[in-house]
């Protein structure tokens, strides 16, 4: 147990390191332009309190395939900027109707629909703008256009939207354990994979190593998925957001119960950790992780 706590403070210390490296890359490579009242909202939606977890994520699969990390930052920030405007989105009132998010108002309660709408739009094509501009140190032009068919794969109708779509669909409806993995490994999988394998692509990863991480994002991101279903279930304020917002859908915990939902958590960690394997001991901070995602609270 005391060797467990270690390691638990180990990661947590390395996910802060690597955090506040996202965070003050972030401050670098947001603009501001014309529409002050849209700065505003994407400044107070990219800069609430955040994990960072997916940009983190490309940076220790790089730091694990022996990449050069600072390479792949900006395009890390550019999947950080996408996924904060997946999550202005998705808290629409035409969407899912949140009032809260990373602590704070939702970006159209604190900015109004209109503006936050056009936040979102803001945020995803200064990713892109990001990917096609390149960066001192970061990979040539055919690699980051690689890095952008990723991103673009994993948010469009193959990925996110198509989970996002049939998700609304499900709405007051019971579905069956197929359509939910469906909808969740889109929902939220997609972006972890792209995360890692975007991460892999920036060290030049062979076919086998990225295939292995691909899937390991792949379980980690469903493990993550059914944790925020718990918590939505038995968070509390702590949890940044509004909680309780999925009782009119079937979530892995109406599925499954409390414990069930907990123990595929832990089952999908293991598989996780189980793709890691080739890589040996030096995909420890990968392996750490998966632990800690099921083991999170907020």
């Amino acid at each position: 147990m005391v060797e467990t706590a270690f390691e638990f403070a180990r990661l947590e210390q390395t996910l802060e390191e690597r955090r506040l490296r996202v965070e003050a890359a972030l401050r670098r490579l947001v603009t501001s332009g014309q529409a002050p009242l849209v700065d505003a909202a994407v400044e107070s939606s990219l800069f609430a309190p955040a994990k960072r977890l997916r940009p983190v994520l490309s940076l220790l699969v790089a730091e694990v395939l022996k990449g050069d990390p600072d390479a792949v930052l900006p395009a890390g920030c550019a999947i950080e900027m996408v996924h904060t405007a997946s999550l202005i989105l998705d808290d629409l009132p035409s969407m899912d109707d949140a009032k809260l998010r990373r602590g704070r108002p939702t970006c159209h309660v604190a900015h109004g629909e209109a503006t936050a709408i056009l936040a979102a739009f803001a945020l995803q094509n200064r990713a892109f703008e990001i990917l096609a501009e390149g960066w001192p140190g970061g990979p040539d032009a055919a690699a980051r256009s690689r890095a952008a068919r990723e991103l673009t794969r994993a948010i469009g109708t193959d990925g996110m939207i198509a989970g996002q779509s049939v998700d609304l669909q499900m709405t007051d409806r019971v579905i069956d354990f197929k359509t939910l993995e469906f909808i969740h490994s889109r929902k939220t999988g997609a972006l972890f994979m792209a995360s890692a394998a975007i991460g892999a692509e920036s060290a030049r990863a062979q076919p086998g190593e990225l295939a292995a991480v691909v899937a390991y994002a792949k379980n980690l991101g469903l493990a993550f998925q059914i944790v925020d279903d718990l918590i939505d279930v038995t968070g509390g304020s702590e949890a940044g957001k509004d909680t309780g917002q999925d009782v009119k859908k079937t979530t892995f915990v109406s599925f499954s119960g409390v414990e069930g939902a907990r123990a595929l958590a832990g089952e999908l960690a293991a598989a996780s950790r189980r793709a890691l394997e080739p890589f040996g001991a030096r995909a420890q901070p990968l392996a750490e992780l998966a632990r800690y995602v099921v083991a999170r609270r907020r």
